[in-house]
């Protein structure tokens, strides 16, 4: 069998032998939206548990729409143009709009990129601003949460008259979804909030997991720092596998994620009835496969359906390297994962990004790593934990040569798109 895996603007072709294929897990089929701005439209008229966008902006001095930073494939082009005509027309002035990139601890999106994100129109005629999470002057501390968390959020955002925060719900490696209340936390929050939200208290739960809402400490927690922080409106979109828009959900943020993660789920989940001896994952293609960091993704989807002990071969293109040097600088010191997670439970230990190699070392301990991109050099795919591979191809002809001739390989072309399960009995 010939499978197409996404890798960087294109694909990647790999084949396996038919009796050899456990399965090739990807999303639903669904329709498309036919049309997309009308929807928009539509959700923000009628929200969820909500009063109207239009109703929301009366009387209202200024407005912030935070939206996703480069790393999502959200269609800004689209759900933006509905939400700022609505806001000027009931009286926001255009000069007190802000969009609100929201980075995380990532970094800015300038020119080229931001264009491509929310076209030349948009940025032409609107204030956009980046989110910069160690920049404590950019950020207000509303206090601690019931659980400790000190939350400092970003002050642009704070300072609004209007709040609306936007996204893609997905599966998500440890909020469970994307979309909701993590475009405040970690989108517009200070490091020193996601130096608590990711640390190993809640990463190591083993409910801060791909598909989970309910009791996800990350989650809740999460979700009380953004109504602390405040959010009027949300909206959110769903998205198949040719990045079209399969659905919009808008309105009470708490409300309108929970309807929107239930049709993701319908979407997204795949189930295969055993673990397999091997699974090949991609992540997603661009943008998510720029770096290994945001790569480490898709070695998560895969690591639900993987028997323990056996093997994952990730390819992803990788086009911008590694990831930040306080990453790449941390995988490269690091010599053994097992005490590398011990030592983050002293905070003295803390760098930035160190929650990705935390979510690689949960992938180690029960998998071997193959690992395909040409991206990065040769010689330095052996620092990453990872069996390198010269191709994608040797790495299919390594799992069957170590597996034998009943191998069991699954496939997820789409990677952290899909919400890769075992079958439950």
């Amino acid at each position: 069998m010939r499978v197409e895996m996404r890798y960087g603007t294109g694909t990647l072709p790999i084949e396996i032998p038919d009796k050899n294929v456990a399965g090739v897990l990807e999303i639903s089929e669904s329709v498309p939206l036919s049309d997309e701005d009308g929807a928009v439209r539509e959700a923000i008229a009628r929200p969820i548990a909500a009063p109207p966008l239009a109703e929301l902006a009366k009387g209202r001095e200024s407005a912030c729409i935070v939206i996703s930073d480069v790393t999502r494939p959200v269609p800004n082009k689209v759900i933006l143009p509905p939400m700022l005509e609505t806001l000027e027309r009931a009286g926001i002035p255009r000069e007190k709009i802000t969009i609100l990139i929201a980075t995380g601890i990532h970094r800015p999106n300038e020119g080229d990129e931001l264009e491509q994100m929310v076209g030349r129109d948009i940025m032409d005629r609107y204030r956009i601003v980046n989110h910069f999470s160690q920049k404590p002057e950019h950020h207000t501390y509303l206090g601690k949460t019931q659980n400790g968390t000190p939350v400092h959020i970003d002050k642009t955002y704070l300072e609004s008259d209007l709040k609306i925060t936007t996204g893609l719900i997905e599966p998500h490696l440890m909020a469970g979804y994307s979309g909701g209340r993590k475009a405040i936390c970690p989108g517009v929050a200070s490091v020193e909030t996601m130096k608590v939200m990711h640390g190993p208290e809640l990463m190591e739960h083993p409910k801060s997991a791909v598909g989970i809402l309910e009791g996800n400490p990350f989650h809740i927690e999460a979700t009380k720092i953004a109504l602390m922080a405040g959010v009027d409106f949300n909206l959110n979109v769903a998205i198949d596998q040719h990045r079209q828009i399969t659905g919009v959900f808008a309105g009470d943020m708490v409300e309108s994620h929970r309807v929107g993660a239930e049709f993701v789920e319908k979407q997204a989940k795949v189930t295969l009835p055993a673990p397999a001896d091997a699974v090949v994952v991609s992540s997603a293609g661009y943008p998510l496969d720029t770096t290994f960091y945001q790569a480490i993704k898709g070695l998560l989807t895969a690591v639900e359906i993987v028997r323990q002990g056996g093997s994952i071969l990730l390819v992803a293109a990788c086009s911008e390297g590694i990831g930040s040097k306080p990453f790449t600088d941390l995988i490269f010191k690091t010599d053994d994962l097992n005490a590398f997670v011990q030592g983050l439970y002293n905070p003295a230990n803390f760098v930035i990004d160190q929650w990705q190699l935390e979510e690689l070392a949960k992938v180690a301990r029960k998998a071997d790593i193959y690992f395909y991109t040409d991206g990065i050099p040769y010689h330095q795919r052996a620092k990453l934990f990872v069996h390198p591979l010269k191709s994608a191809q040797a790495g299919i002809d390594e799992l069957l040569t170590r597996y034998g001739a009943d191998a069991q390989i699954a496939v997820i072309p789409e990677g952290p798109y899909v919400l890769a399960q075992l079958e439950r009995v």
